[in-house]
């Protein structure tokens, strides 16, 4: 099944649980960076509704230790795929969603102005899955498409745009076989 995008950034193919953790771009910004992450809510879990609940506000923090920590932060992604492929928005691509935080691309700071901000369902030394893999090249190319001024060469992993503080996608995320599956799809 392909993905597509409409002219609002919309992804037709995605269940829609909108932030409201996002904002307009910067007039100027003009969307060329691809940033892969990976989440799981608690730490090493998967499934739940929790990562929803973070990317929405509404994250309790009576329900977990690490909840007290995060259910303040404001953040947000464009979309989340899980484990078993089903594909989230958060944010239209077009708006600047809040996943990159401090963090620097080839000389350009600032990555939420001109990055889309896809998560991965895992931890930074988990295996991902078939299904991730296949849905994450499909939202690719469908990215590609209608954002030609991201290309293979500006696609990249939070650790690579904030080298300081995040470690993901991290180890468990194969680049070649994402990008290989990419480039033949």
């Amino acid at each position: 099944m392909s993905v597509t995008i409409d002219s609002q950034g919309m992804i037709a193919q995605a269940r829609q649980v909108p932030s409201p953790f996002c904002d307009f771009r910067p007039l100027d910004a003009s969307i060329s960076l691809l940033v892969i992450h990976s989440i799981s809510l608690p730490p090493a879990q998967f499934g739940g509704p929790y990562i929803d609940q973070l990317f929405t506000g509404q994250l309790n923090p009576s329900e977990h230790p690490y909840f007290e920590i995060i259910h303040q932060f404001k953040v947000s992604a464009h979309a989340l795929i899980r484990r078993d492929g089903e594909l989230v928005q958060y944010v239209p691509l077009d708006k600047r969603a809040w996943h990159a935080g401090v963090s620097e691309f080839a000389g350009q700071e600032k990555c939420n102005d001109f990055s889309i901000g896809i998560e991965l369902e895992g931890t930074d030394d988990s295996e991902f899955t078939d299904a991730q893999y296949a849905r994450l090249v499909q939202l690719t190319d469908a990215i590609l498409t209608r954002y030609p001024l991201i290309t293979p060469q500006r696609i990249t992993g939070h650790s690579d745009i904030a080298p300081e503080r995040k470690t993901d996608p991290g180890t468990g995320f194969d680049w070649q076989r994402y990008l290989q599956g990419w480039a033949v799809n």
